[in-house]
């Protein structure tokens, strides 16, 4: 993207408030996996990243490592098409599922691990998993056990990785 996608503009805020607002909406409550002093404005509380530059693994192991709750939704900044009733049926089936990781998969098969519930007891695998060298989250996944959760209607789970997908994003 070029930029931090978490600050980016939108509908009068910031593209991370808004999907915080959701994941808090869904969740009951909400943490920011990130530098403290960047993200504070969008007004939840944030943890420092235990791996920093390991991308979105570290992110999640932190978000594992620092929780009480058993489950976990772990959600990327970059998805504006999320919304709270799809995000509490996630968490729903997640939490009924005898698995470490429910991840959605939309009509391609493609699971979605950025958008996904984690039990807690997932935390150390990942921590292995990172001091090991591995940052792909699928990748770190494999020694865990994981339920692909299919649905018919992916588009909310939409992410915005290029200015260009920005710019036809913010268009319509």
């Amino acid at each position: 993207m070029g930029r931090d996608k978490a600050l980016l503009p939108f509908h009068g805020a910031t593209l991370g408030a808004h999907v915080a607002a959701v994941v808090a909406a869904a969740a009951g409550s909400m943490t920011v996996v990130g530098d403290p002093e960047k993200y504070a404005s969008l007004g939840y509380p944030v943890l420092p990243d235990r791996s920093p530059g390991a991308g979105p693994l570290g992110g999640i192991e932190t978000a594992l490592y620092h929780t009480r709750a058993d489950w976990n939704l772990v959600v990327a900044c970059d998805m504006p098409k999320l919304t709270a009733e799809f995000l509490r049926e996630l968490l729903d089936a997640g939490e009924h599922r005898q698995a470490g990781v429910l991840l959605p998969a939309g009509p391609t098969g493609r699971p979605e691990p950025l958008v996904a519930v984690y039990h807690r007891c997932c935390g150390p695998a990942l921590r292995r998993a990172l001091d090991a060298g591995v940052r792909r989250v699928t990748e770190a996944l494999a020694s865990l056990d994981v339920v692909v959760w299919e649905m018919h209607n992916a588009a909310c789970l939409e992410n915005l990785n290029t200015p260009e997908e920005w710019a036809r994003y913010a268009a319509h």
